[in-house]
Parts: C-alpha cells; structure tokens; sequence
C-alpha cells in the first residue's frame, strides 16, 4: 500500500480522526510511545506528565532511551516551537476519563493542525481491550509497510532534522488483538476463559504474552498469597490502588492472584492513608510503584515481599508478559 494512502482512526474519546496519508512522524506520551515501539512503530520524540521531570523515568520509558528516542520533558511544559520543529503527522496521548488527553494539553495540537489520537487507559475497558485499542492505532500507523520515522536525527541536537529509514523492527510485530474476560474486579479468583488470540501476524510477543499469563495463573493458584499494590508518597502517606479501578490489576484478580481491597474511603483509584493502614491489611507481597516520584515502602511488617509494579506499564503484550513473568517469579514459594 502507498504512504499515500488517507488514513482514519476513531479513538476512545470519540473523536473521528484523519489525514491524507499515513502519519510517519509520531510524537507520543512516553507510556504511549513504549507501546507503539513495542508493537513496530518508531516515535520521533516522546514527553512525560506532570509526575515527569526533565529526564526520562526508567520505569516508564521501556527501551526508548537505549535506542535513542528524544524525550521532551512535561508534556504540559513543551515548548510549541520544539514540537513544531519535530514536524510531527500525529501526536498520541492516554486518557483516564474518556474526554481528555492526561498529559498535554490537546489546544496545543490543535495549534499545530495535527490530529490527537487519545487511547483509553481507565477501568471502562479491561486490559485485553486496552492492548487492543493500543495494536489497533499501530497497525493503522503501519499500514504502508513502515514502522515509522524513527528517532535518529532528531536528538537533542538534531530537532527537526530530516527523517530518516527507521531502523530494524520485529516482522512479527502484534496486529489487533480482540479479546474479553469474564473477570474484574478485586478477589476474584474465577480463571480467566478469554485470553488473546494469536492471529495472523500476532507473532511471539502474544504467544510469550499467553505463556506468561499461564505462569502466573499457576504461580497463583499454588501461593493464594495476599497481595497489595501500593504508590509510596513518603514516611506519613501512601495510596492503596483499588483493584478494580487498574485493569491490569482487575485482570492479575482474574488471573487468581489474591489482589487486596484497602476498603471504604475517598479516592477512585487510589485509597490515601498512611502505612499503619496499609500493614492493617496484612499483605503477603506488596507491589509496590517503582516510577521516579513514588517513594519506597515504608513501615511494612517484617517477611512481606516487595515487588515493583509500574501503574504505567505500557500497553503492549510484551510488556505485560513481562510484569506477568516478574510477578508470577515474586509469588513462588
């Protein structure tokens, strides 16, 4: 198919998006980004939230920085001439409610007269869904057989650069996955009957992605252990992930990982308390948020396990085997 060809993507705010031909030159939220790599599709650049300093988060950035993806710093900071001289077809952001991208501010694309492709990443879809609205937008962007400008040439020095081929990428990079479950939620122990297909063009990361998911669902019918996610805000204070609201953590519950709900109180996502509440709850592990702003746990009774949990994992099916793969090695005696 010809580069020339108009493309169109509807995302999960419901905006009907589309140009002229495909997008090449890609700008994304760094979790956004490490997603689109993952699954063949090369960012020019990429910038961080509000939690993000000027430097790239490892825990969020995936291979983004070994391979030399320019990262902007805060989306809500970037300098409108930078991000007019990266020249980009498509900007991707994540959006938690369904209305707004999370870390720039969507009137600045529209300065630019580019579309803002926003993909949900809230509890209205499980996780499943999530990787494929994620596979979908990328097999849209490689429509024409390319992966994408790539970065090189366009680092810091190099800002607005001419683009160059991009480098090697996997052949088998994932296509859409369509899948459902039939499991949400925290406690839910039910096996999850529904996993991805592996379809045409799917490739290993969603076979490695269904032996991981076997892992762990072994690992977790074997240990029942309790298992708390948590995101460190210092010595005094830290926030409980609710289960449900996180649909990795709804799909680990389904999966039979004993995931623990930290109860009544405010907070959709989060319960915020300090460390004497989340002991209360008498974790066997603790998952814990090893992004740069979080803070290690606290005051947590002697023999829990600590493992990291990345609330921003990327949304691509070799990501999640790997968290899956980590978690199921934590869970075993």
């Amino acid at each position: 198919m010809s580069g020339t060809q108009a493309w169109g993507f509807t995302d999960d705010r419901g905006a009907q998006l589309g140009a002229a031909r495909v997008p090449r030159r890609v700008v994304a939220y760094v979790r956004a980004g490490a997603a689109l790599y993952d699954l063949g599709v090369i960012p020019v650049a990429v910038y961080g939230s509000g939690h993000d300093g000027d430097a790239y988060d490892p825990a969020k950035a995936g291979v983004l920085e070994a391979v030399g993806v320019p990262y902007l710093g805060p989306g809500r900071a970037l300098d409108e001439a930078v991000l007019r001289e990266l020249r980009p077809d498509v900007v991707v952001d994540v959006t938690y409610d369904g209305k707004s991208p999370y870390a720039l501010d969507a009137a600045l694309v529209e300065r630019l007269g580019v579309p803002l492709v926003a993909l949900s990443v809230g509890n209205e879809l499980d996780l499943p869904a999530v990787l494929d609205r994620f596979a979908a937008l990328a097999a849209g962007l490689r429509i024409d057989g390319r992966e994408g400008a790539g970065p090189e040439g366009v680092g810091p020095e190099g800002v607005g650069a001419e683009a160059t081929e991009p480098g090697a990428a996997d052949p088998a990079a994932p296509v859409p996955v369509v899948v459902g479950s039939d499991a949400v939620g925290p406690e839910i122990v039910t096996p999850v009957t529904a996993s991805p297909a592996t379809g045409p063009g799917q490739g290993a990361a969603l076979a490695e992605f269904e032996a991981a998911e076997a892992a762990l669902r072994e690992a977790a019918a074997r240990s029942g252990l309790g298992v708390l996610a948590l995101s460190g805000a210092g010595p005094e204070q830290v926030h409980l992930a609710r289960p449900h609201a996180w649909p990795e953590l709804a799909w680990l519950a389904g999966l039979g990982v004993r995931l623990l709900d930290p109860g009544p109180g405010p907070g959709a996502n989060w319960l915020t308390a300090d460390w004497v509440r989340a002991a209360a709850l008498r974790p066997d592990l603790v998952l814990f948020d090893n992004r740069e702003h979080a803070t290690p746990p606290y005051a947590l009774p002697g023999g829990v396990r600590l493992a990291p949990w990345n609330p921003e994992t990327p949304p691509s099916p070799a990501a999640y085997a790997r968290f899956f793969r980590d978690l199921a090695e934590a869970l075993a005696p």
